[in-house]
């Protein structure tokens, strides 16, 4: 009977001690304010962060601008992006609005062409139909080009409204030509259709020169809203115009190419803006030519307002007048191939020195580091034979030693600069393999 009672009084005290047992991760509360704003945080059972907004004393003003931030620009703006972004922002959405407005004078005028006389709400709803056609050839005719909008996204991207521009004003001037509708109205969706590939195709490595914190998706979404938000804005200011000022010919010659001046302006500060930190040829030539003047490396940012958007191609005499992406065969004699090997038997580049320019030749797994290398050996070289008056031969071996000194550093702050050494985009440049 005692045992029973002690074992009875053992379990009772048991359950006791599980009551008042605290549990092994209470939950965890804190408070922040920050502009105004006091905000309760706590995590939840599941693991979860919920978030509970205790006071807003803001105005009415700041809590608009805070949300318009929110709905149209990444999280944790600025700072989750790169230099450049709200000019590039800016930009974009004047670049879509002048777009919007001049697509409806251009419906308008092909509807006028094909004998119909639409309302300017009628131009906007069928300005959706004459996207098809001969559009689809020439959107089949750009999908090749994409290696070299990989190199250079900006001058692409800059030619893609240009042929929009000119489309557009195909079909803006297409009523004063009706017998010749169908051959207009074609030429005019076919450099829209160029137009839509390029653009589309150069988007993504715009958007990836301001992802700081790998908040592409954000962008990207952030950047659609407000491409979408001016697209309705510009639309309306079209329905206006073709309503008021540009109901006749005479008008639309006036305010179609101030449109398209516009649009093509926007396109360009959106592109001198953005920093785009991938290697290509002239990018590429501009970082060594700085290097070897002052001792520098160069951020994206601080190439952005010095690419040249027109002349991509152009040589930069102070990087070695470096050309890259002829084929082997139109470089180097084949009795010269095994000389030039045996100057770097160990890089996956040969140089070859012309009389105007140096050619470089990459192997097909060479990346941005052996493009680097070898376009700092050509540029040591100029500088060698240009004060020393040495053979080439014996300049390319000394620009190579030289190189092989400063090679490890120079690759550690450039990587540190935001720079992406893992790749070389030239395009559409020929290779070699042995």
């Amino acid at each position: 009977m005692n045992l029973l009672l002690d074992k009875i009084k053992m379990q009772t005290k048991d359950r006791e001690e599980v009551k008042v047992k605290p549990p092994d991760n209470p939950p965890l509360y804190w408070t922040e304010i920050s502009d105004s704003v006091s905000r309760c945080f706590h995590f939840r059972q599941d693991g979860q962060l919920s978030m509970k907004l205790l006071d807003d004393s803001r105005s009415v003003i700041h809590r608009t601008v805070d949300s318009f931030l929110s709905k149209f620009f990444p999280s944790g703006y600025p700072y989750s992006v790169s230099e450049g972004y709200l000019r590039y922002t800016q930009f974009r959405a004047l670049q879509h609005m002048a777009s919007a407005a001049l697509s409806v004078l251009s419906t308008q005028s092909l509807l006028f062409a094909a004998g119909l006389r639409p309302t300017p709400a009628q131009a906007t709803a069928v300005s959706w139909i004459l996207k098809d056609g001969m559009q689809h050839v020439g959107k089949l005719i750009c999908s090749n080009l994409g290696a070299r909008m990989d190199s250079e996204p900006k001058s692409w991207r800059i030619l893609a409204d240009v042929l929009y521009d000119l489309g557009t004003g195909l079909e803006v001037l297409s009523p004063m030509c009706p017998h010749l509708f169908l051959e207009v109205a074609g030429l005019g969706n076919f450099a829209k259709g160029m137009a839509v590939v390029a653009a589309r195709a150069t988007r993504l490595p715009i958007y990836s020169s301001f992802a700081k914190e790998g908040n592409l998706s954000d962008l990207f979404a952030k950047g659609e809203a407000i491409s979408t938000v001016f697209n309705v804005v510009g639309l309306g200011a079209g329905i206006f115009l073709a309503s008021t000022v540009c109901s006749s010919m005479q008008g639309k010659l006036v305010v179609g190419p101030v449109l398209s001046v516009l649009h093509v302006y926007s396109v360009i500060e959106e592109m001198r803006a953005a920093p785009v930190n991938t290697l290509n040829p002239q990018r590429t030539a501009m970082i060594v030519a700085d290097f070897l003047k002052a001792g520098k490396i160069s951020t994206p940012a601080d190439l952005r307002y010095r690419e040249d958007l027109l002349f991509t191609g152009r040589l930069i005499e102070d990087a070695g007048n470096v050309k890259v992406g002829r084929a082997l065969r139109e470089v180097v004699k084949p009795s010269k191939l095994q000389e030039l090997k045996e100057i770097f038997p160990e890089e996956k580049f040969l140089l070859c020195p012309g009389s105007k320019w140096v050619d470089m030749v990459l192997e097909n797994n060479a990346t941005g580091e052996d493009a680097l290398r070898g376009w700092l050996v050509a540029a040591y070289a100029a500088q060698i034979e240009k004060s020393s008056h040495v053979p080439s031969a014996s300049a390319l071996q000394e620009a190579y030693d030289k190189m092989n000194d400063v090679f490890s550093p120079f690759l550690s702050e450039l990587q540190a600069k935001g720079w992406h050494t893992d790749r070389f985009l030239d395009g559409t440049g020929s290779r070699f393999a042995w």
